[in-house]
């Protein structure tokens, strides 16, 4: 008896180990297709905090109404989405509701993501489902009264929210739709270049045209010649994409984030299809305005300041040094209506991103300790005005707010 049951024993095992071993490369290729599904959706740059276990929590997101910490999204039961079916999951990613119905804000982009396919959020969960598990609790919610009642979240969706899938435009090519597929839904790149309503919910008719975050201004990213890319080769922008530089620019603050955790990482099938579909849109002004006349005290000053402080790097003519020194001469992220961006990297400096394709990151140090209040809206007034550029002044106070 105790031989048969052996037997018995080795052959449901064997059955056992078959079966799983049939299953298994399935299963690898849904999480290895979600993994890639969490570097197009960036998780890891609003739920990891530099320093912090992947997935965790992140920084605190500055919003209008307050604010925000990205929870821990790790496997951990207590204080993670270890006790999340599912179900669970995909109505957060698609309806915005959470475990137990909480409804979630829309800093966390379900506006966006709720285009994804349910296959690649099945992959997804299947991914963070894998993840090692943090005990890492987060209040999330540190919105001021009356923002902090979630209820409210279920009239802000009644307003601004419509869920749905992705629909491919039939008249298009696979690659334009793969492109409008990844902006649109899991790269959800409206949530911080659309402009926001005062309800903080996306101008759907001025979609990618460019938005203040957190002190920065991220910039309008549609055909534009004038303030997009749209004079950027299909080639340029997948290089800025893939190594955060290209001729034209050099990727800080957020951005620069979103190159290191997730475009860099991209293939480049799909990075060129981002390419060709924001190439084929359309959005803002068109006509420059008037450039401030090089006779206005205010550009005379910048002029002085430029040429001692800045020509050594950009060159006296703003052409910049290839992949080291952007160009200002000509720059779209130089004529956009909020210089909010230029302000904080002549305050604050900036670090470019490194990339396994870029690993030496260009650098800028700060002159907040060299220049005052009007000298620095003095030599970006004379940027923003010189070699073919033509945008607003810079005030004094808008560079005392952002300082």
């Amino acid at each position: 008896m105790r031989t048969i049951a052996l037997s018995l024993s080795l052959a449901v095992s064997a059955l056992v180990s078959s079966s799983v071993l049939a299953q298994a490369p399935d299963d690898d290729a849904k999480i290895i297709r979600g993994r890639y599904q969490a570097v197009l959706a960036d998780c890891a740059a609003c739920h990891t905090k530099a320093g912090g276990a992947s997935l965790a929590g992140g920084a605190p997101l500055q919003t209008p109404f307050g604010e925000l910490i990205p929870p821990n999204i790790t496997p951990d039961e207590e204080t993670g989405i270890g006790d999340w079916t599912a179900a669970d999951f995909r109505r957060a990613m698609k309806e915005g509701i959470g475990h137990d119905g909480k409804r979630l804000y829309p800093a966390m982009p379900y506006p966006a993501y709720t285009k994804m396919s349910d296959q690649d959020i099945d992959a997804l969960w299947s991914y963070i489902r894998t993840v090692e598990p943090v005990h890492n609790p987060v209040e999330a919610n540190q919105l001021p009264f009356p923002f902090n009642i979630r209820l409210v979240m279920l009239g802000w969706n009644l307003v601004n929210f419509e869920a749905g899938d992705f629909r491919p435009d039939p008249n298009r090519s696979e690659e334009w739709n793969r492109g409008a597929y990844i902006v649109q839904a899991a790269g959800h790149c409206g949530t911080c270049h659309t402009p926001k309503s005062l309800l903080g919910a996306d101008k759907g008719d001025e979609a990618l045209q460019g938005a203040s975050l957190q002190g920065w201004y991220a910039p309008n990213i549609t055909g534009n010649s004038y303030l997009g890319i749209g004079s950027w080769s299909e080639d340029e922008i997948v290089a800025y994409l893939k190594t955060g530089q290209n001729a034209h620019s050099i990727a800080s603050g957020p951005m620069r984030e979103a190159v290191q955790e997730s475009t860099s990482r991209m293939n480049d099938a799909d990075l060129k299809a981002i390419a060709v579909y924001l190439k084929s849109t359309e959005g803002g002004e068109t006509q420059k305005p008037q450039p401030i006349a090089a006779e206005d005290p205010h550009m005379r000053a910048g002029a002085m300041i430029y040429h001692d402080t800045c020509s050594a790097c950009h060159r006296a003519d703003g052409t910049g040094g290839r992949q080291l020194f952007p160009a200002l001469a000509g720059s779209p992220l130089v004529q956009q209506p909020s210089a909010e961006t230029l302000t904080h990297v002549v305050l604050n400096g900036s670090q470019g991103a490194a990339t396994p394709e870029a690993r030496t990151t260009p650098a800028m140090p700060s002159f907040a300790w060299r220049l005052n209040d009007q000298q620095v809206a003095d030599v970006l007034t004379y940027i923003r005005n010189s070699w073919g550029n033509a945008a607003p002044p810079v005030t004094a106070d808008d560079v005392k707010a952002q300082r």
